[in-house]
């Protein structure tokens, strides 16, 4: 981050569709060099805001600034900024090569000049022996590469991604998401990442907002938002909790207010063992245990009725069906538990 001025700065932004606030209201601002990830469900105002960003929709009302200026009103061509979109949009009648360098033949750079610039963009991509073929020559994550060079060969102020890896499969999306932060990190250039996938946004992410019904829910880092999740709906969208309401709260905890607590952070045991001072437990049995492979996820319905989720490393060799019905005590530390804001209205 480079500047005191931010890349990106949104004041009272608000986008209405007839009787619906897609955006409602929003004041962000987004530092330059920035990786910055805005995390929701379908429908949560994300993808809104980095279209009112990129100057595909105009706001109802509010401003757009880019490195200080104000470019609300502005057309899309008008403003500093490229987007890359989730089915890369390449020409398919155009070379490699030539899709890169496209964005610099609109922008009248001389022949000479767009072929280098574009050829060095593909070879920051892993992709410089692949001017001469054809997108229909590339894999999925080869041509997601591609729009990725065409977007930075123009250096842009903002490179805004609306969800660019959903359509890769899960191993080319885990690889991509580490290239994609390299390439970020060595560019420079601020990233603006919409993504509905909450482990790729606590991959990639300098910082997230985790946007619901059009407002931004929490702010902060990737360890903020897991480790102090600030609402339910944050609890429960990024990563799995254990949320306790009010009643089960006090009834269970002796607690006041809601609260949750990460399944991980849950141990079980024997019953009838030694509990250790300052720790909760609670008497439950397994109701389900689901084989991840480098873990298991276990259900434990605990007496009151509540069922909880436990992540356990699978470092034995006992089959997990054997647990199923297996009496247990629940233990966990009250530190570990965290309090949570009731729902935004």
């Amino acid at each position: 981050m480079t500047s005191e001025t931010p890349a990106i700065r949104l004041t009272g932004l608000t986008k209405t569709f007839g009787a619906v606030n897609a955006v409602d209201n929003l004041d962000l601002d987004i530092a330059e060099g920035e990786f910055f990830s805005m995390l929701g469900p379908s429908g949560s105002g994300k993808t809104t805001v980095l279209r009112l960003i990129a100057g595909f929709e105009m706001p109802t009302s509010g401003t757009v600034e880019l490195l200080g200026q104000d470019v609300t009103s502005r057309a899309p061509f008008d403003r500093d900024v490229n987007t890359v979109f989730q089915d890369y949009a390449l020409f398919p009648h155009m070379t490699v090569l030539e899709n890169v360098a496209y964005g610099l033949r609109v922008r009248g750079i001389a022949k000479n000049e767009r072929l280098e610039r574009a050829t060095a963009a593909l070879e920051a991509v892993a992709l410089g022996t692949f001017g001469p073929r054809k997108p229909s020559q590339l894999s999925g994550g080869q041509r997601q590469r591609v729009a990725l060079a065409r977007a930075t060969v123009v250096e842009p102020k903002v490179l805004l991604l609306d969800e660019p890896l959903g359509a890769l499969d899960l191993k080319l999306r885990e690889q991509m998401q580490v290239e994609l932060k390299e390439l970020q990190r060595s560019l420079g250039i601020t990233f603006i990442f919409v993504t509905h996938d909450q482990e790729e946004a606590l991959t990639l992410s300098d910082r997230i907002a985790v946007f619901n019904n059009g407002r931004i829910e929490q702010l902060g880092t990737p360890a903020e938002i897991y480790e102090a999740p600030m609402s339910p709906f944050v609890a429960s969208f990024v990563g799995t909790s254990n949320i306790f309401d009010a009643d089960e709260a006090k009834g269970m905890l002796g607690r006041d207010g809601v609260c949750s607590i990460r399944p991980e952070k849950i141990t079980l045991h024997a019953p009838g063992g030694k509990v250790v001072t300052d720790t909760v437990a609670l008497a439950g049995r397994v109701t389900e245990v689901i084989y991840l492979g480098t873990s298991m996820r276990i259900l434990v319905d605990v007496d009151g009725g509540k069922r909880l989720t436990v992540l356990e490393q699978n470092a034995g060799t006992a089959s997990p069906l054997d647990r199923r019905g297996e009496v247990v005590s629940v233990r966990f530390s009250p530190s570990d538990l965290v309090d949570l804001e009731p729902a935004m209205a």
